[in-house]
C-alpha cells in the first residue's frame, strides 16, 4: 500500500529549498568578502556546494526516496554546523546563519514523525 506523502516532507522539501537558496546566497556573500580575507574563501566554497546540494536532494524527498531522506538529513545536519560556524566566526552573516540553522532543525524534526517514516517505507 502506497502512503500519501505527508504535508511534513513536502514542507521539508521547501525548506531544503529555501534552506539551500540561503546558503547559496551565504556563499555568495562569503566568495565576496574572500577578497577582503582570503580565509573565508573556502567556507563560502561550502557554503555554496551545501546549498546546491541541499536543493539537488532535496527533490527525492518528494518522490518518497528513503536514501534521499538520508542525505538530506545529513546535509542539515552539515548545514546546522555550518551554520553555528556563520553565527559565531562571522558576524556580518549572523541572520544568514541563524536563518539557515533554524531551517536545517524543522526539516531534520519533520522528516522523523510517524506519518514521514511511514511515507518513506511504502
Amino acid at each position: 500500500m502506497t502512503h500519501a506523502r505527508p504535508g511534513g516532507v513536502t514542507l521539508v522539501a521547501v525548506i531544503a529549498w529555501i534552506s539551500g537558496a540561503v546558503n547559496i546566497i551565504a556563499g555568495i556573500l562569503l566568495l565576496i568578502a574572500a577578497l577582503m580575507a582570503p580565509a573565508a574563501l573556502w567556507f563560502g566554497l561550502i557554503q555554496l556546494a551545501l546549498g546546491i546540494i541541499t536543493i539537488v536532494v532535496s527533490l527525492g524527498l518528494l518522490r518518497g526516496r528513503s536514501g534521499a531522506r538520508i542525505l538530506v538529513t545529513i546535509v542539515f545536519i552539515l548545514n546546522l554546523i555550518s551554520a553555528l560556524f556563520v553565527i559565531f566566526a562571522q558576524h556580518a552573516q549572523l541572520w544568514s546563519g541563524i536563518a539557515s540553522g533554524i531551517l536545517a532543525v524543522i526539516g531534520i524534526v519533520l522528516l522523523y514523525t510517524r506519518r514521514a517514516n511511514e511515507f518513506f517505507q511504502s
